[in-house]
């Protein structure tokens, strides 16, 4: 349903959605910018006049799309408000309750799984262990159960658009089938987009969990005024930011990179692959197949209880991609991350301070990511949401 450049497609059961709603109709640019304007919006709404000045609509094309949209329920009248001659213009706003989407976070030894609805607000989730090594059949039996439960348990009071699913790479975002997922490569060549949504009757989209995280950074909006760089405690921060990088630290490591607004994601749907870089060429092997990577140099770090020293190795890497990418803002996000915080910001940031001052120039920030532990899984179910907004990136 991602109608968007370089968006993902959806598997079987693509024909799902907000009951009677068209969600054809849904995927015009026009009414995605009306869409948008009356999310921004929030309780307070907007009048047809402001969205016709903002989308450069003609004030007929936004009665037939505010129409459309108040029939189907995504829209409904917040009050009047004065106008400076004439009638008082009618508010519109959002009904965020009309729709929901379900974001899941196949992490490798954890699954988490969130409601939200069409504001991206979590309304219901779920989190259970989980073995990525158990085999597809087990992983994709856990994961169809905890969907049905969770929107069960939800209480189901606006229909499912469909449900983003983020994992470790490296896959196929476009077709939703894996390769060999680092230390699982018996997932090469799994269709999971398509299995799931044959399972589920729903659409589906597949994507790495550090692109989905990205993406829910993206769409969700200011970075907070929070901490310097280099600070002790860190603030947290949806992104403002242009161009950023989204470092995840969880059961593994890897990377999100927004540039210029938009997921980068490659020509072949893989980049961000940050924890392989190798930084240390006789270091310890890795399960990608390379010594010395960013991933296990970090893991053995905290493995041996090091954590400045996982966060001296984080810091080395990422002083890498911002010399490289020269982004904005760089994003730290992940449970080993949250366990230690304080320690993870300040290492990171001590690296580039430095490297900064060295050069002469300022250090990019080092901030803590919005959405703690289930920042991934929210991103997932942006997945779903952020088209019908036309912020689908990537």
């Amino acid at each position: 349903m991602n109608r968007s450049k370089g968006g993902a497609g959806t598997g079987a059961g693509g024909g799902g959605g907000l009951g009677g709603v068209n969600l054809g109709a849904l995927r015009s640019h026009n009414t995605a910018l009306v869409l948008d304007l009356l999310r921004t919006a929030g309780a307070e709404g907007i009048s047809r006049l402001e969205l016709a000045e903002r989308t450069g609509l003609t004030p007929q094309a936004v009665s037939k799309i505010t129409a459309r949209l108040r029939e189907d329920g995504l829209a409904a009248e917040a009050g009047r408000r004065a106008s400076t001659g004439g009638k008082p213009r009618t508010v519109l706003r959002l009904v965020p309750e009309a729709g929901h989407a379900v974001g899941v976070h196949l992490d490798r030894d954890e699954l988490t799984a969130v409601l939200c609805d069409l504001t991206g607000a979590v309304v219901a989730q779920r989190r259970t262990p989980l073995d990525l090594g158990a085999g597809a059949e087990t992983v994709v039996e856990r994961a169809v159960r905890e969907v049905g439960e969770l929107v069960a348990g939800g209480g189901r009071p606006g229909a499912v658009l469909g449900v983003g699913v983020a994992l470790p790479g490296p896959l196929d975002h476009r077709r939703g089938v894996l390769h060999r997922v680092t230390g699982f490569p018996e997932w090469n060549g799994f269709p999971l987009r398509d299995v799931l949504a044959r399972r589920l009757s729903l659409p589906v989209v597949v994507d790495k969990d550090t692109n989905a995280a990205a993406l829910g950074l993206a769409v969700g909006g200011a970075v907070g005024a929070g901490m310097a760089s280099g600070a002790a405690a860190p603030t947290n921060a949806g992104s403002g930011a242009a161009s950023f990088a989204y470092l995840h630290f969880g059961a593994g490591i890897g990377g999100g990179l927004v540039i210029g607004g938009a997921v980068h994601r490659g020509t072949r749907t893989g980049a961000g692959e940050f924890g392989h870089q190798v930084v240390q060429l006789d270091g310890p092997p890795c399960g990608c197949g390379n010594r010395g990577c960013v991933e296990a140099l970090c893991l053995a770090a905290v493995a041996r209880g090091d954590l400045a020293e996982a966060a001296r190795v984080l810091g080395t890497a990422a002083g890498n991609l911002v010399a490289l990418l020269d982004v904005d803002l760089v994003l730290l996000g992940g449970r080993t991350v949250a366990a230690a915080p304080e320690t993870f910001v300040r290492g990171v940031a001590a690296v580039l301070d430095e490297r900064a001052r060295r050069a002469g120039e300022d250090a990019v920030p080092v901030r803590v990511a919005a959405g703690g532990e289930r920042g991934v899984a929210e991103g997932a179910a942006q997945l779903l949401l952020a088209p019908l907004f036309g912020r689908a990136e990537g």
